[in-house]
């Protein structure tokens, strides 16, 4: 039974949510989130190349010949990061230097080319906007919420976006924070510590 529009959209918040259900997308997860800002800068512009990339691909699915469709899906993939990294140099240098080099590397997100090939070259413009939204936000909460716990464990302050920052002293004036956890160990540690939670919750 096909999917209706809501389904394709809600199942990126949840039943498919990259990176802890479809655990693709590490690199950039492991990363980036460093800080709650971070992580949701690179998710909103990861979101930004996936709705706009399933909207052509879908435009072009029975254009496109199947030999040289991969090749063709990087390079509309390509396309929309370059305004993503042209847009953020214009209106957020300050983020657009902090993520660095991960705003390119989105050309080669698995999450992007995958959603390419499985859904938008087989789907309508509609239903695969459907699934680059949820997807897309999908992808920007796991990045969030996983930028939020490290940067509060681990460096004792919360930014949400620009001068909005709150210290976790200032609340707990005794709060030690474990600096590991913004480090790259304290990636894995707690991208891993998420998967379990979130697994256990499924099954249930």
């Amino acid at each position: 039974m096909p999917k209706t529009l809501v389904q394709e959209f809600t199942k990126g918040l949840w039943e498919e949510i990259p990176p802890f259900r479809l655990v693709l997308g590490l690199c950039p997860t492991l990363g980036v989130t460093t800080s709650m800002e971070n992580g949701i800068g690179m998710g909103l512009a990861t979101t930004f190349v996936l709705v706009f990339g399933n909207i052509l691909i879908s435009m072009l699915r029975n254009i496109i010949p199947s030999k040289v469709r991969i090749a063709c899906f990087i390079i509309v993939i390509a396309t929309f990061v370059t305004v993503v990294e042209l847009v953020m140099q214009a209106y957020t240098y300050e983020l657009f230097l902090k993520l660095g080099v991960f705003i390119p590397l989105i050309v080669v997100n698995c999450i992007l080319l995958g959603r390419a090939e499985a859904f938008a070259c087989k789907n309508t413009v509609v239903y695969s906007i459907a699934d680059g939204l949820g997807i897309g936000i999908g992808y920007t909460l796991a990045l969030g919420a996983l930028g939020a716990i490290r940067e509060v464990f681990g460096s004792g302050s919360l930014t949400v976006w620009g001068d909005m920052s709150y210290s976790v002293a200032s609340v707990f004036p005794s709060f030690q924070p474990f600096s590991f956890l913004v480090q790259a160990p304290g990636a894995f540690i707690c991208l891993g510590l998420m998967l379990c939670v979130l697994n256990s919750i499924g099954k249930k």
